[in-house]
């Protein structure tokens, strides 16, 4: 079964970094999209960024110049590098595939806080 396992959430300054990971298995991991979303205290999930199987990548004009997202085909991860934290990136960060129906990961949490 899919299964998708996320972490390197924390708390963290403004203007500080962090680096998440998702751990995917149950499905042929290079050939699908993923995805990452998050969800603020309060407010619906948003898509933060998605790469595809070819390595397109497409992020939120929110974290564009600030997040980076990338995929190790042979480790079947998918990162997020996020620098320049700003108070408004405290959500909880979750990664995403779509095979045949969504599936999701628990969830880490960001924290970005003085």
């Amino acid at each position: 079964q899919v299964q998708l396992v996320e972490s390197g959430g924390g708390l963290v300054q403004p203007g500080g970094s962090l680096r998440l990971s998702c751990a995917a298995s149950g499905f042929i991991f290079r050939t699908y999209r993923m995805n990452w979303y998050r969800q603020a205290p309060g407010k619906g999930r948003e898509l933060v960024a998605r790469i595809n199987s070819d390595g397109g990548t497409l992020y939120a004009d929110s974290v564009k110049g600030r997040f980076t997202i990338s995929r190790d085909n042979v480790k079947n991860t998918v990162s997020l590098q996020m620098d320049s934290l700003k108070l408004e990136d405290t959500a909880v960060y979750y990664c995403n595939v779509v095979v045949v129906s969504g599936y999701w990961g628990q969830g880490t949490r960001v924290t970005v806080s003085e």
